[in-house]
């Protein structure tokens, strides 16, 4: 990819996570570096019975119509996130060409909980008990096609799915949308629904999940010396991309400015990434190539940290070899879990709104540094910093490397 030749901007967010329903909610709650991790109901009884949530009080029907009752959770998170996001740009239908407005969203399990919940049915009444809309509510582009139904878009729409790199590749798709002249704007972002008995159980054969049940709000540690995986999370995350010469003219105020985007794939692993990090350095150094940015220049970066002893450890060598003037770090999966594919649009989401507002969410539950990880991580709480550049790095099973790089107003 071709450096930007315009300047794209993130004028609308939305997002509904474990960290609340809106971008106001979220911002506070990963701010004050809060986790969210409690025991789940719908993994009661799994060696693994803890996630992190979207709030209870969130009920799809109220926030979205009857028609929500035709959706996956993951779509219904997707939705909500995408109204979200539009009425925080101020755009809408009558402001807007909607011939000329796409959506790219990620998603790893797409509609899960479908899937599951038929395949109980067919297993314990048989298949005339099965629902007639299995297929149209489970498959993964549905959120994409529900997001462009309740807005009435006309543009392009798809879903990408590369694991949990699945937001952060959304993004770029959506930066090329418009650079390229297809898209005056896009909704991009990614939505995720995992948890249930199956996903769950899954991941705790992997070994990829913490097993610190008998406290669960402190499982989720990004480069702590002790953490042992990551949590289970859900929600969406979807953006608003523009022009940022169309955003002004309408007297829009922008979050942030999308500068850049890369990627890159290991050839390594199902699911461990490559030990040394050399293609997701690969990734980080085209995404900043694209955006014309020296990685000197890069002010704070926020870190897929999963809370994995090996993924952490990898990224940790990579930051160190990419940013040598050692910038501050943050990740925020401390607090909301991991969102898989949705994962990348809420960092991106989040790094937003720190570059708008001048401070860097603390990494939650970072209670005994790794020695070996030597990076300035923010901890404790949140740090003043006036950051003109940031970088959102994402990487997910089967190799995929994607990063965006975003840049103050």
């Amino acid at each position: 990819m071709s450096r930007l030749r315009t300047e794209l901007v993130i004028s609308g967010i939305g997002m509904i996570t474990p960290a609340g329903c809106g971008s106001t909610a979220n911002w506070r709650t990963v701010c004050a570096g809060l986790p969210t991790a409690a025991r789940a109901a719908q993994l009661a009884g799994q060696r693994v019975d803890f996630a992190c949530t979207v709030p209870a009080d969130f009920d799809g029907q109220k926030v979205i119509g009857d028609h929500a009752r035709r959706m996956a959770r993951f779509t219904q998170f997707a939705v909500a996130a995408a109204r979200q996001a539009v009425r925080d740009a101020g755009l809408g239908p009558g402001r807007w060409d909607a011939a000329r407005v796409g959506v790219v969203l990620g998603t790893a399990f797409g509609g899960i909980d479908i899937w599951q919940d038929q395949a109980d049915r067919f297993r314990d009444r048989g298949s005339r008990w099965i629902s007639p809309l299995t297929v149209p509510l489970g498959l993964a582009n549905m959120a994409a096609g529900a997001v462009v139904m309740d807005l009435g878009l006309h543009g392009p729409s798809l879903v990408v799915s590369t694991a949990c790199a699945s937001g952060t590749t959304a993004i770029g798709a959506a930066l090329e949308l418009v650079e390229t002249g297809s898209c005056d704007i896009v909704l991009a972002g990614g939505a995720e629904a995992p948890i249930n008995p199956l996903v769950a159980a899954g991941f705790d054969r992997l070994q990829a999940l913490s097993r610190r049940t008998s406290d669960p709000a402190a499982a989720s540690r990004p480069f702590d010396r002790d953490r042992d995986g990551f949590v289970l999370g859900e929600g969406a995350a979807m953006l608003v991309l523009e022009r940022q010469q169309d955003a002004l003219a309408r007297h829009a105020r922008p979050h942030a400015r999308l500068l850049g985007y890369g990627a890159a794939s290991d050839a390594h692993h199902l699911t461990d990434p490559e030990p040394d990090g050399r293609f997701a350095e690969q990734a980080v150094r085209a995404a900043l190539r694209n955006a014309d940015v020296s990685p000197n220049d890069v002010d704070h970066v926020h870190a897929h940290a999963t809370s994995t002893p090996g993924g952490d450890a990898m990224e940790a060598r990579l930051i160190r070899r990419v940013y040598p003037h050692a910038p501050p770090v943050t990740a925020t999966k401390g607090v909301t879990g991991h969102l898989l594919g949705a994962a990348g649009a809420l960092q991106a989401a989040v790094t937003a709104l720190s570059l708008k507002h001048g401070l860097i969410p603390p990494t939650a539950n970072l209670r005994s540094p790794d020695p070996d990880v030597d990076m300035d991580i923010v901890a404790g709480q949140a740090r003043r910093a006036t950051s003109s550049v940031a970088v959102n790095h994402s990487f997910g099973f089967g190799g995929h490397n994607a990063v965006a790089v975003l840049a103050r107003v």
